[in-house]
């Protein structure tokens, strides 16, 4: 079981240029896209966070449940569902206003304990940003790490909601001797400052930077740095092609038995290709559509399987 622990919300999509263009609700937030994503590839997941009893909070879940994610693990609440208004520029990239005052999912408490069979947790975005949801998710991502549990982290920088940087910054960092695999776009890491040589000598047994169209790098512990190209595809819009990547790493890491340090060593260069080109497909096919679209297994079918280590 991998568990994806974070928000749920509503992305709102302009349908077209200008501001009063109309909006299109769709179902999103980094971890819940994470956990369709894993799902549709055939891991077994579930989600773990807080979810509004609205309409909004209502469709989240049934999304959830279409995708083969376990919902037991979500808390409920009569706040409303967060929301998230997307405005794409001319290459389909998306940025984002939040209203987050007083929804459900910042009221997240850590469970005293995570579903049967959880081998691995990933963490990342808004949810490790507003309190007092962020401070609950940081316990739990202490508390799986301490447990011996692979853990991933995407921050997924949404600077609009930091009221601090530099104390974000300080907390990013506090959180590294925790985090088994870290994933981040170019945009995030330059944000952050650092570099993957200063994030791995923090505990971290990989590093994996998202470049856009031009691929996915991956540096380790032994040394070693692994690329592949990005995918090329029509872009529609990005919106979800990062979380594509984070389920799409956990899932092929899962079936190759690696959700652990020593795993990961374990992967080689020709693991590592594998295993990012599959990321990088599966993002590609995420921004051929609008919205965080992500494949099925169904979609990848003649892919190289990651788990295959010919």
């Amino acid at each position: 079981m991998i568990v994806v622990a974070g928000e749920a919300l509503i992305d709102l999509v302009p349908q077209g240029a200008g501001a009063l263009a109309g909006l299109r609700p769709t179902l999103g937030g980094g971890p819940y896209n994470t956990a369709v994503a894993l799902g549709r590839l055939g891991s077994p997941t579930a989600f773990c966070s807080r979810a509004s009893r609205d309409a909004f909070g209502e469709a989240l879940l049934a999304g959830l449940r279409d995708s083969g994610v376990d919902v037991s693990a979500v808390q409920r609440g009569t706040e409303p569902t967060t929301l998230a208004v997307a405005t794409l520029d001319g290459n389909g990239s998306a940025a984002y206003s939040f209203y987050v005052d007083g929804t459900a999912d910042r009221l997240f408490t850590a469970p005293a304990a995570l579903p049967a069979g959880t081998r691995a947790v990933s963490f990342g975005t808004c949810s490790l940003i507003l309190e007092p949801g962020a401070s609950a998710y940081e316990e739990l991502m202490r508390t799986a790490a301490a447990r011996g549990l692979f853990t991933a982290l995407d921050p997924n920088i949404r600077a609009g909601l930091i009221p601090d940087a530099d104390a974000y910054r300080a907390r990013f960092k506090s959180w590294l001797p925790s985090v088994s695999l870290l994933k981040l776009s170019e945009e995030d890491a330059a944000w952050l400052g650092g570099t993957p040589r200063e994030w791995l000598s923090a505990g971290p047994s990989a590093v994996v930077i998202t470049q856009g169209g031009d691929g996915l790098t991956a540096f380790t512990q032994g040394g070693a740095v692994y690329s592949v190209p990005g995918e090329r595809v029509e872009v529609v819009d990005t919106i979800g092609a990062g979380d594509t990547v984070n389920a799409a790493l956990l899932h092929g890491l899962s079936v190759r038995d690696a959700l652990s340090p020593a795993g990961l060593a374990d992967l080689g260069a020709d693991g590592w290709e594998q295993l990012l080109r599959f990321a990088a497909r599966a993002a590609a096919i995420t921004c051929s559509r609008a919205g965080a679209e992500s494949p099925y297994a169904s979609e990848l079918a003649g892919f190289p399987d990651p788990s295959d280590p010919s």
